[in-house]
């Protein structure tokens, strides 16, 4: 006659099989050993569920792209070093450069105009109304032109006067000096063609009013430069 009484509810037969009965869950929020699975039909805890965790507020999680802070979207077709100013009406945002007004530059444009009107005018004097004089007074504005951007860092006189400076349209810095020179002389030598320079000239100060979003002259675009304002 077995010593052994009869098996208690719910004990297991075996003693060395430590897996639950039949039909018998683990108690709520107990969780199974570690390495072990949950049994069948049961899930793991919520906070184990590792497909449904959730990133930190205000943090992206996995696979998505992060936002950029209010007012502070990127305008497509601008280089990544030119910035807008941050919010509505607030300052630019740090570490950014902003184009350059266009009004700001036509009146840059009408200084440098009237510092080369004595030159010209004495140029005329001496040479009247003849294709010489068209040339040399195009020859004298691409030497004020040229001399002014490669000695002062990209700014003629009247750029200084307003605060613009010519940067390099790729990363935001002091062009090489054969662009500079190339945008001096798109800028100026036209001028020396009777006629037809006055028109060219005319085209290119008002071509930054349509050419959307650098507003570039005809001669920003040969040299590829953009004009922006100074902090």
């Amino acid at each position: 006659m077995s010593t052994n009484g009869p098996t208690g509810y719910g004990q297991n037969e075996n003693p060395y099989d430590g897996s639950n009965p039949y039909g018998q869950q683990n108690p709520y929020g107990q969780q199974p050993p570690a390495g072990q699975q949950p049994p069948y039909g049961q899930q793991a805890p919520y906070d184990q569920q590792a497909y449904k965790q959730e990133a930190p507020y205000g943090q992206p999680g996995y696979g998505v792209p992060p936002q950029q802070p209010y007012g502070q979207q990127p305008q497509a077709g601008l280089p990544h070093w030119l910035g807008q100013p941050g919010g509505y009406g607030g300052a630019p945002v740090p570490g950014t450069r902003q184009l350059a007004p266009i009004g700001e530059r036509l009146v840059a444009r009408l200084i440098d105009v009237a510092v080369l009107i004595v030159p010209t005018v004495l140029v005329f004097v001496v040479l009247g109304a003849s294709i010489l004089y068209y040339i040399v007074a195009g020859l004298l504005s691409f030497g004020y032109e040229a001399a002014m951007l490669l000695t002062q860092g990209g700014q003629t006189l009247g750029k200084k006067v307003m605060k613009l400076r010519v940067v390099d349209l790729g990363h935001g810095g002091k062009p090489a000096e054969n662009s500079l020179l190339i945008r001096a002389a798109v800028y100026t030598l036209p001028n020396a063609v009777y006629c037809i320079g006055s028109l060219f000239a005319l085209v290119n100060v008002l071509f930054p009013l349509w050419d959307k979003p650098l507003q570039q002259a005809l001669h920003d675009k040969a040299a590829k430069t953009v004009v922006v304002k100074e902090s």
